[in-house]
């Protein structure tokens, strides 16, 4: 069996800055308000037609392609995580092959919204250790901004969320002592509403009854989320499969190098980095700067880790993410 590295990472975000006190124009919030309950203190939004969670991302996966000192043609598979897909269907897995102009290989689109990128990672991890593909293009991205409740009655879900992408190789990698040691994927079904966005789907309302309703007080169309439950349920899932990762491989807090958390508010990420002992510099933190990006979170903050030279070779790296679903899951790295 093969092992399976990260080749190349990069990362893409809208130039358009959304500050809290611009938030604080159109809404009733403060940037005091958003700093103390989530740690963030802007975010990118698109603000132009052209600019998709596909086109994104296939900015993002150029400079991982190139990174990787590959060509585009030498990427055996797809896989991209999103939970705002420019279409319905199809997914943006095919627009990024298309897009990139790469040869017709298989795309395969993942749903699992904050905790995608891992649960792609995983996919991408098997694909490579089995033989069966030697590249894979993981992408995370998201365009949050066009579906966001930008009124009082959404701020409690609209300030938390921004724009971006981000991408990684997965390569095959012959030394077994090196690259993605382990991965480790959880759900649990029975908290779905709990953060979710009911609307449009095709559970419980026909498509011409929801064009005729045309209910502008229908929230049904905005993201849910139980802020309180979720964040209880994030700082244990958060823990659980972090050491579940470190157990698995023989391994313990003290040998993390960097915890490279799902931006998801940074009181969750400063709960964990203190239940784990660890410093201000072995946990990579940015939400402060583009709010939470979900599947793009953690391939946007891994790139800036990697590009500031926080990771080095032969650096422990742990992914870890919590969301929707619930789902969550985590990857061990041997840089």
């Amino acid at each position: 069996m093969y092992n399976s590295k990260i080749t190349g990472l990069g990362y893409y975000v809208p130039d358009n800055v959304v500050s809290n006190n611009d938030l604080s124009k159109i809404m009733e919030t403060s940037d005091e308000w958003i700093q103390e309950r989530t740690g963030i203190l802007e975010r990118r939004h698109v603000n132009t037609e052209e600019e998709t969670t596909t086109s994104m991302g296939v900015k993002a996966a150029k400079i991982a392609i190139e990174r990787a000192g590959i060509d585009k043609n030498e990427i055996d598979f797809i896989i991209f995580a999103t939970l705002s897909p420019d279409y319905y269907f199809p997914g943006p897995g095919v627009l990024v092959q298309r897009d990139l102009g790469i040869n017709t290989v298989g795309a395969l689109d993942v749903r699992n919204q904050c905790s995608g990128f891992v649960y792609g990672i995983s996919v991408a991890d098997q694909y490579v250790k089995s033989g069966m593909y030697q590249n894979v293009l993981v992408i995370g991205s998201e365009v949050h901004s066009r579906g966001l409740d930008m009124t009082t009655r959404g701020r409690g879900v609209s300030v938390i969320f921004g724009d971006g992408a981000g991408a990684a190789v997965i390569s095959r990698e012959e030394d077994s002592t090196k690259g993605i040691l382990s991965t480790h994927l959880h759900s649990e079904g029975q908290h779905a509403e709990e953060l979710s966005l009911i609307a449009p789907g095709m559970g419980k309302r026909w498509v011409s009854d929801i064009i005729a309703d045309n209910d502008p007080n229908d929230e049904s169309y905005y993201p849910y989320m139980n802020g309180q439950f979720v964040f209880k349920n994030a700082v244990v899932r958060f823990s659980e499969v972090i050491m579940e990762g470190l157990q698995t491989n023989q391994l313990q807090p003290t040998d993390i190098d960097m915890l490279v958390p799902h931006q998801a508010n940074l009181r969750i990420s400063q709960f964990v980095q203190k239940k784990f002992g660890l410093s201000d510099d072995q946990v990579y933190n940015n939400i402060m700067k583009y709010g939470n990006t979900t599947a793009a979170s953690i391939p946007i903050a891994l790139t800036e880790a990697w590009e500031a030279g926080k990771i080095k070779e032969g650096d422990l790296v742990v992914l870890a993410a919590f969301g929707s679903g619930f789902t969550w899951g985590s990857a061990i790295i041997r840089w």
